[in-house]
Formats: structure tokens, sequence, C-alpha cells
């Protein structure tokens, strides 16, 4: 186990400030009488792909969801690209959601949609500047990088498990988010395509220098795709450190979770 307030520097340096992407100071959530999160700390750096563990119903996901806006804080202070996100005004707290991408558990694909259509809906959203060539474009490109070039045309029911997630992960991408929330990534999947989707994570990792939180109960998944873990246990971050470094801890209850 670690010091909760050890590894969070509440004062960055030069040096830090311009590569922190994510910073969490004594962040708290809380629904009713619950009390979900009650003292994270945390520090993401720029092209950091970070793993968070916890059993389940321990806040793993309202954490991304306070990052990407879903879900305000209750108390402390969240950063995001140097920003303070209590201080600012409803549009500039738009545009600095715009650089954040979301992968949900259920990809949470448009049904009704072609593949082509879900791709461009984010463009047309976002980049209302872009033809409907310039569109169409970006859509094949960002199918290209997922290995999925020829299901453009089809719709989200014709598409395996782990093409919808790709499919997911291409919509997010579109935009270029600096960046990325992954929500168990690899739920549902059979361990060959978990593998990939897995390798995909460092792909886009190497590709676009993106930082990324990854919350997961796929300790292969952690294993492959971590730079960094952290473990939350009673709403606090109680261990953080390698994949190595924690599967090797002197704590008992931290290294239960890569038996």
């Amino acid at each position: 186990m670690i010091n909760n307030s050890a590894y969070i520097k509440t004062e960055p340096d030069n040096k830090e400030s311009s590569t922190v992407v994510v910073r969490m100071e004594h962040v708290k959530k809380f629904f009713g009488n619950n009390y979900v999160l009650r003292d994270i700390n945390l520090v993401i750096t720029k092209g950091e792909n970070l793993v968070v563990l916890g059993k389940s119903g321990v806040g793993k996901s309202v954490l991304i969801k306070c990052i990407i806006g879903l879900d305000d804080i209750d108390e402390g202070k969240l950063f995001i690209l140097g920003r303070d996100i209590s201080e600012l005004k409803k549009n500039e707290l738009i545009e600095i959601r715009k650089k954040i991408g979301f992968l949900f558990q259920s990809s949470a694909l448009y049904d009704s949609m072609t593949v082509r259509e879900n791709l461009e809906f984010p463009l047309s959203r976002q980049l209302r500047s872009l033809s409907k060539d310039e569109m169409g474009q970006l859509a094949k490109e960002a199918l290209e990088n997922v290995g999925l070039s020829n299901t453009i045309d089809e719709m989200p029911s014709e598409l395996s498990g782990g093409m919808r997630k790709r499919l997911g992960l291409a919509r997010t991408l579109i935009l270029k988010p600096e960046i990325m929330l992954y929500d168990e990534p690899t739920t549902g999947l059979d361990p060959i395509t978990s593998r990939e989707i897995s390798s995909l994570i460092l792909e886009v990792q190497k590709k676009y220098n993106t930082s990324s939180i990854i919350i997961t109960h796929d300790i292969e998944c952690a294993r492959l795709t971590a730079n960094r873990i952290i473990v939350i246990k009673d709403g606090v971050c109680a261990a953080e450190g390698s994949f190595t470094d924690l599967k090797n801890s002197a704590d008992t209850w931290v290294r239960s979770f890569f038996e």
C-alpha cells in the first residue's frame, strides 16, 4: 500500500504542467449518503495509459464519468489539459469535452444508422464546415485504422461484438481526442478478441500519443496496456505502480487482483 497523497503534486513545476493532462485533487463524489469517491488524487501525463482496477461498485466508472462531465464532482479539484473545470464557462467546457473520447462498455452505437452514418454523425455535429465528401473520407480512414474497411455500409447489428467495439473506438477517434477513456473495453469478448482490442488500444496510444484511462476487470488487458496502474478501495487510490510492482506487492489484498 502507499499513502494516497504521496504521489499527487498539488503544485506542478513548469515541466510537469506541460505534460499533465488530467489532475484530480481530493475529489469526492457522493449520491445521497453514499460516498462513492471519498478522496481521489491522481495525475495522468501526456501519452500515458493508466489502468484503474478495483472491485465492482467502488466507483471506477464514476471516476471517468466525472472527467468527461457526465457526473459533476461534489468536492475537490479537477483539472483537464491545465484548466480548472469548475472555473470554465459553458462554451469553454464544451471545447474541453471535444478533446476527450469515451468508449462505452456497450459501444453506444446508433442501431438505426449504418456504420458510415455512425462515423459521420459526430463530424456533422462538431465539424460542420466539412463537406459530405470530406466526412466520407474521414469515415473510411477511421475504419481502416481499426481494421473494418469492408463494413462501411453495414448495420451495427450485422457486426460481431469485437467489431462493434472497434467501430465504437473508430467513432470516438474520428475527432482526434487528446484523452481517451475506456470503460471495460474487453467486457463480453472472447480471449482472442480481447487481446485484439488491447493491441488496438496500444496502437492508438502510439499513433496519436493519446493519454488514456482504462477501466477494466480484465487482468490480461491491464498487463498488455498499462504504463501504470492504480487500485481503488473504499473511494481512494489505495495502491499505485507498474503491473509487476502490484503483482508482487507485499499487500495480499493488492496481489489478489493478479491471482
